[in-house]
């Protein structure tokens, strides 16, 4: 099975392209005001990296300066949690948040886990 990507839909950018825009004018002010483009640099690498990646070894759950692999013997499956957030329960009973995935995007996990995650 080849790895599974899920990640933050790309229309995401759109945003962070108005927030550059905006701090555009304030750094040319400044010579030290250029500091501030780390901001919408950091929200566009936050878009690029985070996500949860489905392959033979597991499920690698991925943010901005980390990832995390869980084998697949160690999944116990998944908690719905009060605001439709998605967490990666283990066998040893500690839970991983999975990053941009909600409750409408289980019939899409369970499909790309290969049944190893079953539908709802």
């Amino acid at each position: 099975m080849a790895v599974a990507r899920m990640r933050m839909s790309r229309i995401a950018l759109v945003p962070v392209l108005f927030l550059t825009i905006c701090v555009l004018p304030v750094t040319v002010g400044s010579p030290w005001a250029w500091l501030l483009m780390a901001v919408p640099l950091a929200l566009a690498a936050w878009v690029f990296r985070v996500g949860v990646d489905l392959g033979d070894d597991g499920v690698t759950v991925r943010s901005l300066v980390a990832r995390r692999t869980i084998a697949w013997p160690d999944v116990a499956g998944i908690r719905v949690g009060e605001r439709a957030d998605l967490w990666l329960v283990t066998t040893a009973g500690t839970q991983l948040q999975l990053p941009v995935l909600r409750a409408r995007d289980l019939p899409r996990l369970a499909a790309l886990s290969g049944g190893r995650i079953p539908a709802p």
